[in-house]
């Protein structure tokens, strides 16, 4: 198969999404079946990505829209039982994305979570690479920032993110928050109306009622009665700001707080007894249901699916300006937002002010209802709106 053929029609404009007009077009576009390439090349059990991508297959398929995914050996046969998988015999960034121009069908709308050479559409679910390391340099020794330059994994995907934005070699990209549209528009200098703001959604089963009370949920998880459960959860522990949340937690000095920490990841060195590592969690439904609050002082993340699912189960959520899920809530009623990760007296401030149990009640439904507004059907009718329009004129329907 040859090359990825990126259509050259003119790429599409600012892409308004709550018009009469627009809900009429997007029942139509239901009815016309698109063949979708998406790409993602690694995979992890607890990532924030994967678990959307299969959100996003199995609603396509839902749809009657027949997608494939590009992917490495990493992806787990029975993770994609969404359509067909052509798997890459290639790891590396930029290895990768130089067989999926040779493997890609053009026959399909190329739509790319992954930073690739070309694509028909780039989701920077990730977020902008060189941003993130430029946003890491605080928190971490400056020797660590030199050696990072010969870093050959870094050095290819910011490569790949300059031929994608830089370049212009995806038609459109969505951007699921307006953190990360700011900042492919100021790095790149990418137009702005040929970035959508898609945010992420949650299937409706997350706001369905479940067996089990709380308290037999926490006697699951070992949660007495009288203790106060703070959950984190996510892998990449370092940029989700996990030492800071522990020395929050060691700043609070309050006998009755437990940190559970959902993910696996390398353990500090000297985390202090209040804190449980849980590794992987497959039921992480129950975990959500058991805490009394969620937090994230993450150092970057483009819009945390974890915050998003904690909300959706009435927790308040306690994280950090550079989250793109803090653009939607408002402090208070939905918790707390921290400017700063490394502000420890403030993030413990924050958390403090959430240990009161009327208060958490009080806002529970709150929570619930700002996780109702971003559901997995709203997404997929943004995102299949984005998609029609960057069909080739040849694959569009009359």
């Amino acid at each position: 198969m040859g090359p990825v053929q990126v259509s050259e029609h003119a790429r599409p404009p600012g892409l308004p999404l709550e018009s009469g007009a627009n809900l009429r077009y997007y029942k139509r576009s239901f009815n016309l079946r698109m063949k979708i390439g998406l790409v993602r090349r690694g995979f992890s059990p607890t990532g924030g990505a994967e678990a959307y991508l299969k959100r996003l297959g199995r609603a396509l398929v839902d749809a009657g829209h027949r997608p494939r995914l590009y992917c490495t050996r990493e992806w787990p046969a029975a993770e994609w039982p969404h359509g067909p998988v052509t798997t890459l015999a290639h790891g590396g960034p930029l290895a990768f994305a130089h067989e999926l121009q040779e493997r890609a069908c053009p026959e399909e709308v190329l739509f790319s979570l992954e930073r690739v050479l070309a694509c028909d559409c780039y989701r920077a679910g990730d977020g902008i690479h060189a941003g993130w390391l430029e946003l890491r340099r605080p928190h971490e020794p400056s020797w660590r920032h030199q050696l990072r330059r010969f870093n050959r994994k870094h050095t290819e995907t910011v490569r790949l993110e300059q031929s994608l934005l830089g370049q212009r070699r995806a038609l459109h990209v969505i951007a699921n928050s307006e953190l990360v549209k700011r900042q492919i528009v100021d790095a790149y200098a990418y137009p702005a109306d040929q970035v959508t703001v898609v945010y992420n959604g949650l299937p409706d089963f997350h706001f369905q009622k479940r067996p089990g009370t709380r308290r037999e949920l926490r006697n699951r998880w070992n949660i007495r009665e009288n203790e106060l459960a703070l959950l984190f959860a996510g892998s990449g522990w370092f940029r989700k700001g996990l030492r800071y949340a522990i020395r929050a937690l060691q700043q609070l000095k309050d006998p009755r707080v437990r940190l559970l920490v959902a993910g696996a990841g390398r353990k500090p060195r000297f985390a202090p007894p209040q804190v449980r590592f849980l590794g992987a969690v497959t039921e992480m439904e129950s975990l959500y249901r058991a805490a009394d609050l969620f937090v994230l002082p993450t150092i970057y993340d483009p819009f945390s699916n974890a915050c998003l699912e904690a909300l959706s189960f009435g927790l308040p959520v306690v994280t950090t300006a550079a989250n793109g899920v803090a653009e939607v809530m408002q402090p208070g009623v939905h918790g707390e937002v921290v400017t700063n990760a490394a502000d420890v007296p403030r993030l413990a401030s924050a958390l403090a002010a959430w240990l009161d149990p009327a208060r958490r009640e009080q806002a529970e439904a709150a929570c619930i209802a700002l996780a109702r507004n971003f559901s997995m059907d709203r997404n997929l009718q943004q995102t299949l709106s984005v998609l029609q329009r960057v069909q080739p004129p040849a694959m569009r329907p009359p």
